[in-house]
């Protein structure tokens, strides 16, 4: 599971997640980008474009379910894999999740492995970016 050289978004409003995350991410060599809020996300999203996105649903502002629709519906980022973070295993949390394109669903806390399983799986899945060069 060769994770390493990847860019990974952490988008959490508890500094606790992001650093957690954070050291989990950077040990196995992943760049770590991180963000407070939908909408911090938002603009760090278009300029680093990262390969894997994982994004809390209880957030001030903007929650996850917006953040994560808001990021599907832009054609250069739909097909970016966006893993929602909570600490409900609820149902109706996984559901709702799924209609606004999220990829999986991962309850914290969350464990090393489980974090760097969900991104090997996805960007494993990821198609290759369209070229930007002209």
């Amino acid at each position: 599971m060769d994770i390493a050289g990847l860019k990974v978004m952490v988008i959490d409003d508890s500094n606790t997640i992001r650093r957690s995350a954070e050291i989990f991410l950077s040990q196995a060599g992943c760049q770590v980008l991180l963000a407070e809020d939908g909408f911090d996300a938002l603009a760090k999203i278009t300029d680093h474009h990262p390969d894997v996105i994982f994004v809390d649903i209880m957030m001030p502002r903007l929650d996850g379910y917006q953040t994560c629709a808001l990021i599907k519906k832009n054609p250069r980022l739909s097909s970016t894999p966006v893993i929602m973070l909570s600490s409900r295993d609820g149902l109706f949390d996984r559901a709702r999740g799924r209609m606004v394109g999220s990829d999986e669903y991962l309850t914290k806390p969350f464990t090393k492995d489980s974090l760097l399983k969900a991104v090997a799986t996805h960007a494993a899945a990821r198609p290759a970016p369209p070229s930007t060069e002209h």
